[in-house]
């Protein structure tokens, strides 16, 4: 065995990761190396080596997860954005990349949990700790009460972390500050937060990693959208459920056989999907060239349940000639998705984003489709009547318009775990305004008999329901028309029947239906969808 193979066994042996070895250490030495008076090291659940001896360097993967905490803290990035760029720079293989894509997502999904936690063993506010120290004591009491890491392993990765990135100062805090932690399993750990809670809304938040208002907030949309309330605690778990890694394949353009190949299985909602446990998706030739896109399943069946609306059972005319728009389509998922249908249909896609970056991320998704299939416009989705400008009496009108509007994201806690610790109330009220403003401009620019979708990532009934009767309640030129029956032409069979029927019937009306999708119902984001049909 090469001396770099041993250190490696070594390392991983040390970190946790492999085979761990628990068997007792030297005795304890104080700073003159006199030895201290201690427990029996087999009865400690602490690094084996004395503080001076414990490494001083930062394990890559662990160092991966750090810098994610970092940009998500520091520059208000997203976890799932800048992890997979960390990954590929500190060269994890998947083994290591799988470890590190855990720690961070946990990290940042239990993080309001795991603050509770650490209030209770810092000796001061947590808020005049330094921002690197504390999450870097968030990643360690991760690995302490959430992952199968052995606490000596833990405690001093997390302290060799600090010392390497932050200073040799604050390592003896996080020693003593993760000695506390590690005092108590995650269970005890939770009946005494949960203790003192002042009711039981509190107490699910403390126990599944939401803030109160958010543990409210899905209360009511799953009964709003006809659900029971009692299902509440499954939803909760599946946000924090390690979610799985949904890919698509461009109609006409891509091809899953790689990605199958490479372990992904058959995808349970759609077809063309197939679902990845992780790793580094770029290392695959079909994702570097766009052909397959890591799409959630419920984005690829709002796209599909578009381009197929009003052709249910063959029914309504083909695509050819149609012009498609997507309002908001930024950074341009469904955009790519969109543009392969109506290439294949003979239909153009317009995609407008209002911001010039997110423009480039479009136009960079929309490369493998033909450019004779799409156009990217960079303005206002409230604007969107500048589109129809000098047009003549056949560009009256587009013939599909898709709205999917900004949100709050309540839908996609598990892939943006960060998100419900950024997001309050007031966004809501916030956001409603814009939402309709930008449904309103999308029936605006619909030709008569056109088809309007309108999409959030969120079950929030002030984001979804409420939005598309105010919109609807003050014109005369819109109708309901069935989601449910275009989202059932595109579902796998049995997908969207029976206990997994994600519709809602519209206010009045046995017949059209709006679409609701469910992490613990359908394994995807909560995914609405609504369709509006121009009169």
């Amino acid at each position: 065995m090469s001396g770099r193979e041993d250190r490696q066994r070594g390392d991983r042996r040390d970190d946790g990761r492999g085979d761990r070895d628990r068997r007792p250490g030297g005795a304890r030495r104080n700073a003159r190396g006199h030895e201290r008076n201690r427990p029996a090291q087999a009865d400690r659940a602490f690094s084996s080596a004395a503080p001076a001896r414990r490494t001083r360097r930062a394990d890559p993967a662990r160092l991966a997860a750090f810098e994610t905490l970092r940009a998500v803290s520091e520059e208000g990035a997203y976890g799932n954005l800048v992890l997979p760029g960390l990954l590929r720079a500190h060269r994890l293989d998947r083994r290591d990349a799988g470890f590190a894509t855990e720690l961070a997502y946990g990290a940042l999904r239990w993080q309001g949990t795991w603050d509770a936690v650490l209030a209770r063993c810092v000796d001061r506010p947590l808020g005049e700790l330094d921002g690197a120290v504390l999450d870097a004591l968030r990643l360690g009491t991760h690995q302490l009460l959430a992952m199968r890491v052995p606490d000596h392993a833990a405690l001093d990765q997390t302290v060799g972390l600090v010392r390497a990135v932050v200073g040799a100062g604050p390592g003896g805090l996080v020693n003593a500050v993760l000695r506390k932690v590690a005092a108590r399993d995650l269970p005890a750990w939770i009946a005494e937060l949960t203790a003192e809670a002042p009711d039981e809304t509190a107490r699910l938040g403390l126990a599944h990693a939401h803030p109160a208002w958010v543990v409210r907030a899905l209360r009511q949309s799953l009964t709003a959208h006809g659900r029971d309330a009692a299902e509440l605690e499954a939803l909760l778990e599946a946000d924090n459920a390690a979610p799985v890694v949904n890919l698509v394949a461009l109609p006409g353009l891509g091809d899953l056989a790689e990605a199958l190949a490479a372990g992904a299985g058959p995808g349970h909602l759609v077809q063309g999907s197939a679902l990845s446990s992780g790793g580094d998706l770029h290392r695959l030739a079909s994702v570097r060239e766009g052909g397959v896109r890591v799409q959630d399943a419920g984005s690829q069946l709002v796209a599909l349940a578009l381009a197929a609306a009003g052709r249910e059972g063959g029914s309504g005319s083909g695509a050819e000639g149609e012009r498609w728009l997507d309002l908001c389509a930024g950074p341009g998922g469904k955009a790519a998705l969109l543009a392969a249908l109506a290439d294949r249909q003979g239909a153009h896609l317009t995609a407008n984003e209002v911001a010039p970056h997110r423009a480039e991320l479009v136009r960079r998704a929309l490369r493998p489709v033909p450019e004779r299939a799409w156009t990217v416009r960079t303005g206002d989705g409230r604007r969107a009547g500048e589109l129809l400008a000098g047009g003549t009496a056949a560009e009256a009108g587009f013939d599909r318009v898709l709205v999917d509007a900004p949100c709050t994201g309540l839908g996609a806690l598990r892939r943006r775990p960060e998100s419900r610790w950024r997001r309050s109330p007031r966004d809501l009220a916030e956001l409603g305004p814009l939402q309709r403003e930008l449904l309103h401009a999308a029936l605006d620019v619909t030709r008569p008999g056109g088809l309007v979708a309108y999409a959030t990532c969120s079950p929030h009934a002030a984001e979804t329901l409420t939005v598309v009767q105010d919109v609807l309640a003050g014109r005369s030129d819109a109708e309901p028309a069935d989601a449910l029956a275009a989202a059932r032409a595109v579902a796998l069979p049995g997908a969207l029947e029976r206990d997994r029927d994600p519709s809602r019937p519209w206010e009045g009306s046995s017949g059209p239906a709006t679409v609701q999708l469910w992490p613990h119902v359908h394994g995807t984001d909560a995914m609405f969808l609504a369709l509006l049909r121009k009169r």
